[in-house]
């Protein structure tokens, strides 16, 4: 009997955990983001010259439009009619996803919506850090590849190798962003990938590779 009292205690703390969870996650809302602003002045040549890996960030939140721009920049849509990306990929599968991971919570930038959909609510960025600089950047970008948008999918011996060239590619575009914006950056691939898919509710098929957190110089 006291066995069966423990277990439906055990039972009991966790459904009531679980509804918290939810009810926690349901308080984010989706975010609209502004439409991305294509009249920056900078070129390529001055954002190159400028690029650079900070690892101190400080305290300024990114604007609307500037998170909008990241965005944009890194994988964005440039060609409506097409859907083709500011980053080019493999095959065009375009495999990759950029979540945001901002103090309220983590979300899945939607490129075609140009909005943030919720993903977990809560301060995530302790999770996939594991340097003690990445919690204090007011953004984290996290670039996830889903092996399934391959037509060998996870099994192919050439998805891997795909997915970490597409990846670096979005790199690079958020890198030059940042130069040519006056933030700051550095792309990392020191990531506790199990913690993060759990906490981000990853499927089995989406690889977590790399990470930019991004603010304002300190």
């Amino acid at each position: 009997m006291k066995v069966r009292a423990i277990l439906t205690a055990v039972t009991a703390a966790l459904l009531c955990a679980g509804l918290a969870n939810a009810q926690t996650d349901a308080a984010l809302k989706p975010v609209q983001l502004k439409k991305p602003d294509l009249t920056r002045k900078a070129t390529l040549m001055e954002a190159l010259s400028k690029r650079m890996s900070t690892r101190e960030f400080g305290a300024k939140k990114l604007s609307d439009q500037e998170l909008s721009d990241l965005l944009w920049a890194g994988n964005g849509i440039n060609r409506a009619d097409k859907g083709g990306r500011t980053a080019p990929s493999a095959r065009n599968v375009q495999d990759i996803d950029i979540y945001v991971i901002l103090p309220e919570g983590a979300y899945l930038y939607d490129a075609k919506k140009n909005e943030l959909t919720p993903v977990a609510a809560g301060d995530h960025r302790q999770i996939i850090a594991q340097q003690a600089f990445v919690a204090t950047a007011p953004v984290n970008l996290l670039l996830v590849s889903d092996y399934s948008r391959f037509p060998g999918g996870a099994n192919d011996a050439g998805t891997a190798s795909m997915a970490a060239l597409d990846a670096g590619t979005v790199s690079q575009n958020i890198s030059l962003f940042c130069a040519a914006a006056g933030l700051v950056t550095v792309p990392r691939a020191m990531i506790d990938a199990e913690k993060t898919a759990a906490a981000l509710k990853l499927k089995p098929t989406q690889k977590v590779l790399l990470n930019h957190p991004v603010g304002y110089p300190k």
